[in-house]
């Protein structure tokens, strides 16, 4: 079984710098991506980039929305790594509380995204890589 792998990122161009320049636009795009790479790099991950990134714009009128979905991301994150043969680092309650607190999650999970992409030695975006489970 084999996956595509995703896109190695700096964290702090993701975290601080293309957010402030964008003015919040690049980190709804870099949510859709990282979701769809979830979905790409393991076919049994059952993620909807779109309504991943509808539950944290519109899904904070409700409340609840956001902070589900910044959880079952970071469990995704999660299961990637058991996929590629990793021990699960990413604890997604701290993608959580990093949300609460500072709003800086994406620096967290793509810190854990991008171990994945390392253990495969940076593959191409899109290459096909082996899973191990």
């Amino acid at each position: 079984m084999s996956g595509n792998a995703g896109k190695i990122r700096n964290i702090f161009l993701v975290g601080l710098i293309w957010p402030l320049i964008t003015l919040g636009i690049y980190h709804l795009v870099w949510y859709y991506k990282v979701n769809r790479e979830a979905r790409d790099f393991d076919q049994r991950i059952d993620v909807d980039p779109v309504l991943a990134v509808l539950a944290i714009t519109i899904g904070w009128v409700v409340i609840v929305p956001p902070f589900v979905s910044v959880y079952n991301t970071g469990q995704r994150i999660g299961r990637m790594q058991q996929s590629a043969g990793m021990q699960p680092t990413c604890n997604p309650w701290i993608g959580v509380i990093l949300l609460i607190f500072v709003g800086l999650y994406p620096l967290y999970y793509q810190h854990e995204l991008n171990q994945i992409w390392t253990h495969y030695r940076n593959p191409v975006e899109g290459e096909q890589v082996p899973l191990a489970v």
